[in-house]
């Protein structure tokens, strides 16, 4: 079954958020989306050329001063459509998510435990930078001075972020304390 491919939809969607060129949609996947839905730029102008031969945007050129023009990029009324149809599917399956720390911690028996609950602390480390980094995310939002409609929905996205992340902690504690536990060492 193949998949169906979400990142036009993802594109359509920042074009209605405002991000009108490409250079704006890769620096706002960088920020913000990239944290639950990976576009690579090899992805976005060959989609944003798709997009524009189906009809779902139009692309405008616009001259900058001492550098190449650029396209801005702005949504049809067939493609509004289209994301609205879009967000109105029902969701079919939860993605799986590929970890490779968790696929090694499955198979962790090949090493002792000690060793194992250093991996576990490395991996809590990082999911508390990422946290912090999503509370600055979440500053930046706040600080932001068009409060536009977007931004409510950002931060939900943002708190589901937040919550897993902390969740992930949480789970982490937990593991190192049963690997250390001294009745359990190898």
């Amino acid at each position: 079954m193949s998949r169906k491919n979400n990142t036009p939809y993802a594109l359509l969607g920042l074009i209605t958020a405002g991000y009108r060129t490409g250079y704006d949609m890769k620096q706002m996947i960088d920020r913000s989306l990239n944290h639950f839905w990976k576009i690579s730029y090899g992805q976005i102008y060959p989609s944003l050329k798709h997009l524009t031969e189906t009809g779902w945007v139009t692309a405008e050129a616009s001259a900058q001063e001492n550098k190449p023009d650029k396209k801005e990029y702005r949504i049809t009324k067939e493609g509004q459509e289209a994301l609205q149809t879009w967000l109105e599917e029902p969701i079919k399956e939860i993605a799986a998510e590929k970890n490779e720390f968790l696929l090694k911690i499955f198979f962790s028996k090949q090493q002792d435990r000690l060793s194992t609950a250093e991996k576990v602390r490395e991996y809590q480390q990082k999911l508390k930078e990422r946290y912090d980094a999503y509370r600055a995310i979440e500053q930046s939002i706040i600080a932001c001075k068009d409060n536009s409609r977007d931004s409510e929905y950002w931060f939900f996205t943002l708190d589901y972020g937040k919550r897993s992340t902390r969740a992930g902690i949480e789970w982490c504690e937990a593991t190192i304390s049963r690997l250390t536990n001294r009745e359990d060492l190898d």
